[in-house]
């Protein structure tokens, strides 16, 4: 049978099992915050790993070790920036995260929770809120949707169209019936096959390289410069500088990343968070080195096998190597692990945008609140609506990933970071602040690039946000209101059960 094939086959069994793993999602969900949040009943397994990939999505097994073959190690401070951030997001704030959700009158989006915690009766945050997350994921939605019609093409040489359809349809419909639920645990799946796949490639091509001997190293020493082994390139500059602080710049963008951040609100209660923070880092630190070193012994072992590859294939380096190295239905679960992580992004920012769509504009515009049964259909009804959007958008081929995936992750990190921190440790952000700070941070990601400096617009966005939401906040604060006493109440309250919480697992541990 021909190779070919068989990764068809693997893949075919990967795409039924995420649809057989929606079904399930489907039967569990009852009600409208079952499809939102899953009842806020999620394991810290299952909350760390949907977390993790629907984070990383197609760079971690693509856009990095491609890096990393091509120019080395100065490519790993990007890994470095998300890795801290991503650890401060689950130690500061998913516990009180959670906890201030149930408390903020059971907030179950991230612009309800932001009224709810300002008290803001306009409902203009929460519009404000919304308005963004639909059309950053949207435009994200769709570059995960031409991701996957590319990498339909490189892998099997089909057609674009075909390839984006059959993926972002099987996406759009686990996650159409399956809703967070089906979301999550797929997410799960996927990343246990994720990082499976980045642990045994590059155990096997270190032992194949091992194995060659002075083949090998010769091929290192032909295809590497010293630059590429040091974390700060060839020639250390200015502009070295501008490069390795944009690339830590992108840790500040979790804590503003709706998709992720939502597995803190549906985790069982803010105790798990540390059970689930420590699963997911170790999940996060083991496929990230899983990814580097598959990326440096790429250079050698695809040498020994006469294969160069060029900037446009050095993504297909993870690929490459796992055709040569594994049976081919194993190489096909490879395969499929790649669509795993472009899949798994897609379907949280499907739900997340839904919830935006539904919850955070259309109940607020037509003040009405639809029955439970009537809500998970609207749920659904936006999911569909959002994925026919995003693939008249994806139809076009060309379309830059890096570039789409780049400027949401800034928009979210800018318009929303600043306000969840805010929100959870500063007791006087008022509903203004934060509408002058998720404005502000937006906007700065638009404009920022035009001054042309090299600076990852993040950064600057994300200052600027949070300068906006202080400076603000004190201008418009009103203390010994009914509100403001309401709201201080509501903040002494959760920090007293992230105390207990933390209180109660070390009582138990010890």
């Amino acid at each position: 049978m021909p190779a070919t094939t068989v990764y068809l086959i693997a893949l075919g069994v990967y795409l039924v099992a995420m649809i057989a793993i929606g079904y399930y999602g489907f039967r569990r969900t009852k009600n409208h915050d079952d499809y939102m949040l899953g009842g806020r009943d999620l394991p810290p397994a299952v909350a760390a790993l949907s977390a993790g990939a629907s984070d990383m999505s197609g760079w971690l097994m693509m856009g990095l070790p491609g890096a990393i073959y091509l120019s080395g190690l100065i490519e790993a401070w990007m890994a470095i920036g998300l890795t801290i951030g991503a650890y401060l997001n689950w130690r500061l704030v998913a516990p009180r995260l959670r906890a201030y959700t149930e408390v903020a009158n059971d907030s179950v989006t991230v612009p309800i929770f932001l009224e709810n915690r300002t008290h803001d009766r306009t409902h203009l945050l929460r519009i404000v809120a919304g308005v963004v997350i639909l059309v950053f994921f949207t435009l994200y939605v769709s570059s995960g949707m031409v991701a996957g019609g590319k990498f339909f093409v490189s892998s099997f040489g089909g057609d674009y169209l075909t390839g984006m359809l059959v993926i972002g349809g099987v996406t759009v419909l686990y996650s159409l019936f399956g809703g967070f639920l089906g979301a999550s645990y797929t997410d799960f799946v996927q990343g246990v096959l994720m990082m499976l796949a980045l642990i045994g490639v590059p155990i096997l091509a270190f032992i194949a390289v091992l194995n060659a001997g002075d083949s090998a190293t010769a091929a290192f020493e032909s295809h590497m410069t010293p630059g590429q082994l040091s974390f700060f390139g060839d020639d250390f500059s200015f502009s070295t500088v501008i490069v390795i602080v944009s690339a830590l710049a992108w840790g500040l963008g979790y804590f503003g990343q709706p998709h992720i951040i939502v597995r803190f609100m549906a985790l069982r209660n803010a105790r798990e968070a540390k059970t689930a923070r420590r699963i997911g880092m170790g999940w996060m630190v083991l496929s990230l080195l899983g990814t580097i070193v598959s990326g440096f012994l790429g250079i050698a072992y695809l040498s020994l096998n006469g294969i160069e590859l060029d900037d446009v294939t050095a993504e297909t380096v993870v690929l490459e190597m796992a055709q040569l190295l594994f049976h081919p239905f194993i190489a096909g679960l490879v395969l499929a692990a790649v669509v795993a992580a472009i899949m798994s992004t897609i379907s949280s920012q499907l739900i997340v945008s839904s919830s935006a769509l539904i919850d955070d504009i259309g109940i607020v515009i037509f003040k009405k609140k639809p029955s439970p049964k009537a809500g998970v259909w609207l749920g659904r009804l936006g999911v569909l609506v959002i994925s026919v959007v995003a693939i008249l958008l994806s139809l076009d081929q060309n379309s830059s990933i890096l570039e789409l995936v780049s400027f949401a992750w800034a928009g979210f990190g800018a318009g929303f970071g600043p306000l969840i921190l805010l929100s959870l440790f500063w007791r006087r952000l008022t509903n203004w602040g934060a509408i002058a700070g998720m404005v502000l941070g937006s906007a700065t990601v638009f404009i920022w690039p035009i001054f042309g400096t090299g600076l990852y617009e993040l950064l600057p966005g994300f200052v600027i946000g949070l300068v906006a939401a202080v400076v603000v906040s004190l201008a418009t604060h009103r203390p010994d209101t009914v509100d403001d006493r309401e709201i201080q109440d509501e903040f002494t309250r959760t920090g007293a059960i992230v105390l207990e919480g933390i209180h109660g697992e070390d009582a138990s541990a010890s």
